[in-house]
């Protein structure tokens, strides 16, 4: 990282992005230009590892993309507005950075990262069981293998 006094160092403020940020772009690799999606998701961390998940449809260009690479970039990003530099404008921002690999997941997983999902998005009312016995949902797990996070701002 350039500018490495911008670095978030601290893990518990990484996770702290993730909860507060509702979209993720994800990139993908394919032909003749990368693939970028911006996605709902769910996450969670496990002795230090994190895992992020999303669903799609059964069938396309995302499962088909993972399909042939499974490595991927996730971001991440909180904008809290624009400041004066004294000599000009500049964001007052939160972003991660993650590499990892994605994989598609079935049966009790695929209910973990639904519930996950709903959790995340504040979704009430609905079953991720329920929703995962109508069969129509694909999901797809990211194992983060490394996550930097910068910001320009201290709070």
């Amino acid at each position: 990282m350039r500018k490495a006094d911008r670095e978030i160092k601290d893990f518990e403020e990484i996770k702290e992005l993730l909860d507060e940020c509702q979209t993720i772009r994800l990139a993908m690799h394919d032909e003749p230009y990368p693939y970028i999606v911006p996605l709902s998701y769910g996450w969670e961390e496990k002795d230090g590892q994190i895992f992020i998940y999303f669903h799609c449809a059964k069938e396309g260009k995302k499962l088909d993309l993972i399909e042939k690479n499974s490595n991927v970039c996730v971001e991440v990003d909180s904008l809290a507005g624009y400041r004066s530099t004294g000599h000009g404008i500049t964001a007052d921002y939160k972003s991660a950075i993650a590499f990892g690999r994605a994989e598609r997941v079935y049966g009790e997983e695929l209910v973990r990262g639904l519930e996950l999902l709903l959790q995340h998005c504040r979704v009430e009312g609905y079953s991720a069981r329920e929703c995962a016995a109508r069969d129509i949902t694909a999901v797809v797990k990211i194992t983060v293998e490394s996550i930097t996070g910068k910001r320009r701002f201290a709070e």
